[in-house]
């Protein structure tokens, strides 16, 4: 017997493929500082924990398909603060950002259909794309300009009769470059020149750093119509495992197609909803304490690694990624060395090989992705222990 062929295609996660070495290293006694992963340690609001901690309905009933109209009323208060106008039959509360990804995927393109994204771009947009039977169209960026857009034509000229969609994710994960309004401006001319869907994950549109502001893909009037955009509180309230996104859209056929895949797992989760509900209620001077402290973050980060020999980094502008390139010819060797073969002072750190974030075969071997999600002091020493590793690794392979 075999399992499908979906089964057999479909990517094993990048970024926790390594943890057997992880765990071999802390069973040894060796403290590992995990970069590699967008789990933050900030905390969760507090109304979010009451929110768990006082729950006394004794029966978990069934919710609605596309989630509690108190929650789907509360984002779209959270968007009027950005000028940005809801209904809540326009928000489908989803099982986490991802199953938004894959609703949006299943529901946008039949098998064979194509969409393009810039690359390197979250891996799991591998997984729902093989789930939904979609191909990805990798539009390749480049770490030395910042993983910018390039000019319109070279994005046109892969657009094909079998395109549905392009997919923007701003600020990226895991580049941590924002989109100018200009380079939105190319791609919004492109989907209604080619009648082709936008699809926006804003998953990160609170943490944007140096002055920079977040323009989202549902502020083109002229194109209401094409959107979707994937969104979660996994982030933005330090939640990840509370899995609770959303899909948000105009379009009244992409949502009754949505919600009809919602109707089929039946809900997404009830204390969790309730728990969103409490987070989307405070105000949004919330973010500005949460913001501050990813940037002094970052600030470690990039003046920790910046002067490197050989290494190219970008700052990023949002965020809590960047991708970095390493004077390693080899970085998934780079990667399981550093958790298998080295400690200092008993310390090691786990990073994300960047291959896994690209689907054009070559790309990336000599990248990583580095998360700045643990606190400033473990960062700095993480960063220590990161440039030993790499210079004692540059010294026993070239």
């Amino acid at each position: 017997m075999n399992v499908s062929q979906r089964g057999r295609d479909i990517q094993a996660s990048p970024i926790r493929k390594l943890k057997p070495y992880a765990d071999a290293a802390k069973a040894k006694g060796i403290k590992v500082f995990h970069i590699n992963i967008g789990d933050p340690d900030i905390p969760m609001p507090g109304p979010v924990l009451e929110t768990f901690r006082n729950w006394t309905q004794p029966v978990l009933a069934y919710g609605p398909a596309q989630g509690f109209l108190e929650l789907r009323q509360a984002v779209t208060r959270y968007f009027a603060n950005y000028n940005i106008p809801l209904d809540p039959d326009e928000v489908l509360i989803t099982t986490g950002g991802s199953e938004a990804i894959h609703f949006t995927f299943s529901v946008l393109g039949d098998v064979g259909d194509e969409i393009i994204i810039p690359e390197p771009y979250y891996t799991n947009y591998n997984g729902y794309a093989a789930f939904a039977g979609l191909k990805i169209v990798p539009l390749p960026l480049s770490v030395e300009n910042g993983f910018r857009l390039p000019p319109v034509e070279a994005l046109e000229a892969l657009i094909t009769p079998r395109t549905k969609a392009i997919l923007l994710c701003s600020p990226n994960n895991p580049t941590g470059t924002v989109y100018t309004p200009e380079e939105l401006d190319r791609v919004v001319g492109l989907v209604k020149k080619h009648d082709l869907f936008l699809v926006g994950d804003e998953v990160y549109k609170e943490f944007i750093y140096d002055g920079l502001k977040h323009k989202s893909i549902l502020e083109y009037p002229e194109i209401k119509d094409r959107v979707v955009v994937v969104d979660s509180i996994s982030k933005r309230f330090s939640c990840c495992g509370a899995r609770i996104g959303m899909i948000i859209t105009r379009n009244k056929d992409v949502y009754a197609a949505a919600l009809k895949f919602a109707q089929a797992r039946l809900c997404p989760p009830s204390v969790e909803q309730m728990a969103a509900l409490a987070a989307y209620n405070m105000p949004m001077s919330y973010f500005q304490g949460v913001r501050d402290e990813y940037d002094r973050r970052r600030n470690v980060l990039y003046d920790g690694l910046k002067d490197i020999p050989g290494i190219v980094i970008r700052k990023p502008q949002g965020a809590f990624y960047v991708i970095v390139r390493l004077p390693v010819k080899d970085i998934e060797h780079f990667a399981v060395w550093l958790l298998s073969e080295f400690s200092l002072d008993g310390k090691t750190v786990m990073i994300a090989p960047a291959p896994g974030f690209y689907s054009t075969p070559s790309l990336g071997t000599d990248e990583c992705r580095i998360a700045y999600v643990i606190n400033v002091g473990e960062l700095s020493e993480a960063i220590r222990v990161f440039k030993a590793g790499l210079a004692k690794y540059q010294a026993l392979h070239g």
